[in-house]
């Protein structure tokens, strides 16, 4: 599976060093470009050139060492990498990574590269305990790094604990897997609504809600780290683009309905994760309304029901619902579920803490056509999204 990828392998400094010339050794025979970057603390350990007997290119190790004078060394290697992998990592370049710290080689590489991240610690049994490492590594994991666990046993130190890099054979598995993985939805495709609609009342007013879209992009984000080609029907919202997502930008209800409409012919899975208004004024105002004495009534329509429209026009696809509710929500979740023809309903409860709009976290129970039901523990919005997922490859088969 690594056959032809571009690995970008870091090693930091710490007395597991030493693997990574194994590692790079392992991951040349499975026929991966590998370009190693040694932090000055490494260096203590390592020599720059038992990595280019090996690797068969030069070794980084510095952010001014210009290799070539048309390049930017740092950014060149960010663009370059398939894969980047810190074996060992220690707390230090955990912290700086986590905290946005640019000050060697490494750092301003890990800053900018869009690669997947793989993390691979080695420490101190207390030091991979301590509060400020875990809230780092947990801070990483939610931004989308992939952590490799170090193994329990003696350490150089002396004591006995969790600390132990993982062995280069156990990190070219994960590698490997991660690759394996990729090629799940690589022929899907997936289409997926987020955020919420604008309904416009005046030039200055708006019908809304508080959706975030941040669910949505998360969803994107999972399905196109599996190799599914997304496209994204967003709201108006401030989120980035994952990478590899075509993005269709929408304001109201009608716009989002056409572009979901003309994408869902060839789809796969079709998530419909937005918070679509289900109103609209029934008159738009040129002009701003100016305060007047009593009260001000503004008469709204029926928008189209997107999720009825689509589950009825459903052929091939797999097509998921959400349901934000504050009562009853098991009750409304499957009523939605059979009124809308859908494969699945996900529902959550906007009412408790840390659940739904605005939030980075969410707590969802999934219901299915077949009768299944899962509930989806309090977790962050990106880690949800990757369960969900995928569950949804398992309910459509995907091997």
């Amino acid at each position: 599976m690594l056959t032809n990828k571009k690995i970008v392998l870091a090693v930091t400094g710490g007395i597991a060093a030493y693997k990574a010339i194994a590692l790079t050794s392992k991951l040349t025979q499975q026929g991966a470009d590998v370009r190693v970057i040694l932090t000055g603390g490494a260096l203590q350990f390592v020599t720059p050139l038992s990595f280019q007997a090996i690797s068969r290119h030069d070794v980084y190790t510095d952010t001014f060492d210009e290799k070539n004078p048309r390049e930017i060394q740092h950014i060149q290697l960010a663009d370059w990498a398939d894969l980047f992998v810190v074996a060992p990592a220690t707390a230090n370049i955990i912290g700086k990574y986590a905290n946005g710290i640019a000050d060697d080689l490494l750092s301003t590489t890990l800053l900018a590269t869009e690669a997947p991240v793989f993390i691979a610690p080695a420490m101190n049994v207390h030091m991979y305990h301590h509060e400020a490492v875990q809230t780092n590594m947990n801070a990483l994991k939610e931004r989308g790094s992939h952590f490799i666990e170090p193994n329990e046993g003696y350490l150089a130190c002396g004591y006995v604990g969790k600390g132990r890099l993982a062995e280069p054979e156990e990190i070219v598995a994960v590698l490997n897997d991660s690759f394996s993985l990729t090629k799940q939805l690589s022929d899907k495709k997936v289409l997926i609504s987020a955020g919420p609609t604008r309904e416009q009342i005046d030039p200055v007013r708006f019908f809304t809600n508080h959706s975030s879209g941040k669910m949505g992009f998360s969803l994107a984000e999972a399905a196109a780290e599996l190799g599914a080609e997304v496209t994204l029907v967003a709201g108006p919202v401030q989120l980035a683009t994952p990478r590899g997502v075509k993005r269709i930008d929408v304001i109201t209800a009608e716009q989002m309905y056409q572009a979901m409409l003309s994408n869902y012919d060839n789809q796969d899975l079709v998530i419909m994760s937005a918070a679509v208004a289900d109103y609209r004024p029934v008159k738009t105002f040129e002009q701003k309304l100016k305060k007047q004495a009593g009260t001000l009534q503004i008469e709204f329509e029926r928008t189209t029901d997107i999720l009825l429209e689509l589950g009825q026009q459903k052929k091939q696809q797999y097509l998921v619902g959400f349901a934000a509710e504050t009562t009853d929500v098991e009750y409304y979740g499957k009523e939605k579920l059979t009124k809308k023809q859908l494969d699945a309903i996900v529902i959550n409860d906007v009412s408790q803490e840390g659940v739904g709009f605005q939030g980075d976290t969410n707590e969802v129970l999934v219901m299915t056509k077949a009768g299944k039901e899962k509930k989806l523990a309090l977790a962050s919005k990106k880690v949800i999204a990757e369960q969900l997922i995928r569950q949804f490859i398992d309910d459509i088969g995907v091997e």
